[in-house]
């Protein structure tokens, strides 16, 4: 069985990249992975830095997050647009998950993994500058990044009160990057 991990890079509690990545998720689990969902600000991360990791190691909770990155096969990833690029809690995460420890390879949370990528703004463009940010980090931690993206636009008005995306349209396209995704990942594991 194909194994996702899904996350966003907000750290707001009514975000609505973490409403767009479960929507991908919903589409992951139709195609018959097991998703995994987390929260990034659970992970309570200290900021990376060489200093603090030669005097104190690895962060326990950083090893967490990178086990599971480092057990599953794909990662569903919907980012905010902070200033044209991802969030400083995605970057931090992302940074200490790079980070290895006896035994393991470069990289090896993110090597030969497979990930969609989506946003969602409140603007007019949805978030399509952090995508190309995005792409760029993955694909050079050794990510194969799926082509096929979504960013959406005036985003907050796409879900109703109850945290249900309103359009049909919309839904489907998410829905497809994480059906696409464990296609994906099934034709590269055989």
């Amino acid at each position: 069985m194909v194994k996702i991990v899904a996350f966003s890079g907000s750290g707001r509690r009514d975000s609505v990249n973490k409403k767009v990545v479960a929507v991908a998720a919903k589409g992951a689990e139709e195609a018959g992975a097991q998703v995994t969902i987390v929260n990034l600000e659970d992970f309570n991360l200290p900021i990376f830095t060489e200093d603090l990791e030669a005097e104190k190691g690895m962060d326990p909770n950083a090893q967490k997050f990178k086990e599971l990155l480092m057990d599953s096969d794909g990662f569903l990833i919907s980012s905010p647009e902070y200033n044209s690029s991802y969030s400083a809690l995605f970057k931090n995460a992302i940074d200490w998950a790079s980070r290895k420890i006896e035994g393991e390879t470069p990289l090896q949370a993110y090597r030969g993994k497979v990930a969609g990528i989506m946003a969602a703004s409140p603007g007019s463009i949805g978030g399509m500058r952090v995508l190309v940010t995005l792409r760029m980090l993955m694909e050079n931690l050794g990510t194969m990044v799926l082509p096929d993206q979504k960013a959406i636009s005036d985003a907050f008005s796409k879900f109703d009160e109850n945290g249900k995306i309103s359009d049909e349209k919309i839904e489907k396209a998410l829905k497809n990057i994480g059906k696409t995704l464990v296609e994906t990942c099934h034709k590269l594991n055989s």
